[in-house]
């Protein structure tokens, strides 16, 4: 079908070519007084002709050009589509503006090839001025709509539309250790988070990443982290929405979302340390859940049992260390005889810092054979 449409729209542009061209071409030649050439059939049937066996040969190349042309389109997101092509229009006018003046000439040169050179070179600049600087754009965009509705709300009150701007950030970003964490879930459905929580295509990216790992650990917490993923969006009353832009110069996850909370002024949810401090150090505003956790009474509380599997040895003698799915660390006193097993454990005491959250527990064969020897 395309092959077909090629083919026609090239025997269309050269019966007009024909019709305009040829005539001049037949004049320079000496030939413009022959009746057969001196007729606009004759030479838009040339034209159409010529131009219809130029497509038989080009065709398939052609098709393989605009293949790849569409292919990196769908692959863009709609902002760079947009600016590209509003920019290119700004381009093509600015094109024509500036050749008004040449229009009005009786030259090949200066009428139609400096206008179309014109219109080829300041398109291109236009939308690769749209494309490449589109985060800019947005975000000047972005002032100046938020600048507009700080002027509405002046209207009605200063201090209100101050207060407003200040404290009220829209986005909230989730970062992949937090959705893996899972309770910005529960906390979200309590809410005590206001906006919308935001989840980028790059976090999501790297939790597939994660879930596709060999390490049955990190593919666990990956896959955990896409079925809380799952269970947010099929909840009606949660706000979450995706984000399909990534920034190409910049491969560290962490990095892409300090830079997108700035460009969207918003704030990054997580509870990963180093990048709370990144996003300190860099003013942009963060909320940790460890941080949140730290202030509340700790999920675990003394006395409670579970199971676990003793993975690794710990750092002092006999112990061994187990993970929750979430990834908190369990440091099994006397379990490093356990490695590799599965067992029961009860839990001593519960540490929550600013890094994350670690448990103390005991074997609870060994605390029942402890039990048994002191009643005998």
């Amino acid at each position: 079908m395309r092959r077909h449409i090629v083919i026609i729209l090239s025997t269309l542009i050269g019966l007009g070519t024909g019709i305009w061209f040829l005539p001049k071409l037949w004049a320079v030649m000496g030939l413009g007084n022959l009746f057969l050439l001196n007729n606009n059939v004759t030479n838009g049937i040339i034209g159409a002709i010529i131009f219809a066996l130029l497509s038989l040969l080009f065709v398939n190349p052609l098709l393989t050009q605009f293949r790849k042309i569409e292919n990196y389109l769908a692959k863009q997101t709609p902002a760079y589509l947009f600016f590209g092509v509003i920019f290119l229009i700004v381009g093509l006018v600015l094109a024509n503006i500036i050749s008004v003046p040449l229009y009005h000439t009786h030259i090949f040169l200066t009428n139609t090839l400096i206008p179309i050179t014109l219109m080829v070179v300041l398109g291109y600049l236009g939308f690769r001025l749209g494309t490449t600087r589109r985060k800019e754009w947005g975000h000047v965009f972005r002032l100046h709509r938020r600048n507009g509705d700080k002027e509405n709300e002046a209207v009605k009150g200063e201090i209100l539309s101050q207060d407003s701007g200040e404290n009220f950030h829209r986005y909230k970003l989730l970062d992949t250790s937090v959705i893996i964490d899972g309770r910005i879930y529960d906390i979200a459905k309590t809410g005590f988070v206001e906006g919308t929580l935001l989840v980028p295509t790059f976090v999501l990216h790297e939790l597939q990443l994660i879930s596709d790992s060999a390490d049955s650990i990190k593919r666990v917490r990956g896959r955990r982290g896409l079925d809380i993923l799952n269970q947010m969006q099929k909840d009606p009353a949660m706000h979450i929405q995706m984000y399909d832009g990534d920034f190409e110069d910049t491969k560290e996850v962490d990095t892409k979302l300090v830079k997108l909370a700035k460009m969207i002024d918003g704030i990054v949810v997580t509870n990963d340390f180093n990048l709370s401090k990144v996003c300190e150090f860099q003013k942009v505003p963060v909320l940790n859940i460890n941080k949140l956790a730290s202030i509340l009474k700790p999920v675990v509380l003394p006395g409670e049992k579970m199971t676990v599997t003793v993975i690794k040895a710990g750092t002092e003698r006999q112990q061994g260390v187990a993970y929750l799915d979430d990834g908190t660390m369990i440091v099994v006193e006397e379990g490093q005889k356990y490695l590799n097993k599965t067992l029961e454990v009860i839990v001593t005491s519960a540490l929550q810092t600013a890094a994350g959250r670690m448990i103390f527990a005991k074997p609870a064969q060994l605390t029942k054979s402890l039990k048994t020897g002191t009643n005998k």
